[in-house]
């Protein structure tokens, strides 16, 4: 273990006394806001520790099985011994390693995604809405629940913009990463001579804010406009101005939602993503200035990286950003991305541990 790893973890044995006493202490328990958090600390403190004090036993058990080499009769015992003290070392460094990985707060929220259409008019819409029904059936195989926060529909059957909200178990550690541009290749339903086109859609995912963040918003700094609702038809025409559409004065940022026919409920969907929105440009202001200094290898996000390209007519997917290229586009398409998932979070794992093990 380098020493910069060791005094890590030494610096969290000293924070985990600290914890233990403001715990004890009745002011802290007293309020049970900051009480909550510092119980949360102390336990993923508490669970590191113990790897670390076993790591510590294992190690300081070495030396005396290295002194049983030097008797024939202990020999064979010693190196058995040896090879039990190596193995467990190795795996209790790599699971320390990994618990140390810098944590986003935001990992265990939920989720908006939104997608928008981009470059190349009516075929972006329609990949838009390819994009957004392959979100929603990789949340359905995750067992995730998904709800419709906003649509804005194209003349042929896609989306201009959608605004999706997923609820489920750690939703935000896995979708982030499709924060970008998606481009895609293919002949367009609208092409008559079978060319193909090249189009593009943004992708936004932003973790779902507290539920008391809503008071962080001004009043004043907000207009509220309420609208009829348009829909496909049917029953999900709104023959009450029942729409929400809130905007962000200072910003510019919009939000609206018209899928309740509940004004108030739609107010308030709408709100939770404005404000959504206005997290997520804070976010992506920092992580610019963080890439000013050394650019992620999976990228800050941020809407102008292109970081992905669908080619239907090779049925190839390629993630840029981590060089992955699979040519199973039909399957991701319906939703299987836990390939491209698992790949972009252990790429972003191992660009971690590479800065822990050199201390930056």
């Amino acid at each position: 273990m380098n020493s910069s790893l060791r005094d890590q973890l030494q610096r969290l044995v000293m924070r985990l006394s600290e914890l233990d006493a403001l715990l004890a202490d009745p002011k802290v328990s007293a309020d049970m806001k900051r009480y909550r958090q510092l119980a949360k600390e102390q336990t993923d403190a508490a669970e590191v520790v113990g790897l670390f004090l076993r790591y510590e036993k294992a190690e300081a058990a070495r030396p005396a099985a290295e002194s049983m080499l030097a008797d024939p009769e202990m020999k064979d015992l010693a190196r058995e011994e040896l090879t039990s003290i190596d193995a467990e070392l190795t795996e209790l460094h790599g699971q320390l390693q990994t618990a140390l990985l810098p944590r986003d707060p935001d990992d265990e929220r939920n989720a908006f995604i939104e997608v928008r259409a981009g470059t190349g008019g009516e075929e972006s819409a329609l990949f838009a809405a390819d994009l957004a029904r392959m979100y929603l059936r990789f949340a359905e195989a995750q067992g995730w629940r998904t709800e419709l926060m906003s649509e804005s529909s194209s003349d042929l059957g896609g989306y201009k913009e959608v605004v999706i909200r997923v609820e489920g178990a750690r939703v935000y550690e896995r979708m982030k990463f499709e924060s970008g541009g998606h481009r895609v290749q293919r002949v367009p339903a609208t092409e008559t001579q079978g060319r193909i086109h090249t189009s593009a859609c943004t992708v936004a995912v932003m973790p779902e804010p507290d539920e008391a963040a809503e008071v962080t918003l001004n009043p004043a700094d907000l207009r509220i406009d309420t609208f009829r609702a348009s829909g496909a038809g049917g029953q999900h025409i709104n023959k009450t101005d029942s729409a929400i559409r809130v905007t962000h004065l200072p910003t510019g940022l919009v939000a609206e939602c018209q899928d309740d026919r509940s004004q108030h409920r739609n107010k308030a969907k709408a709100l939770a993503v404005l404000q959504a929105r206005l997290q997520d440009r804070d976010r992506n202001e920092r992580q610019a200035k963080e890439a000013a200094t050394r650019k992620a290898l999976v990228g800050s996000g941020d809407r102008s990286d292109r970081i992905r390209t669908y080619n239907f007519p090779q049925g190839r997917l390629t993630d840029h950003r981590i060089n992955l290229t699979l040519y199973r586009l039909g399957a991701v398409m319906d939703g299987d991305l836990s390939e491209v998932v698992a790949a972009l979070q252990a790429a972003r794992a191992q660009q971690q541990m590479a800065a822990l093990e050199t201390g930056r």
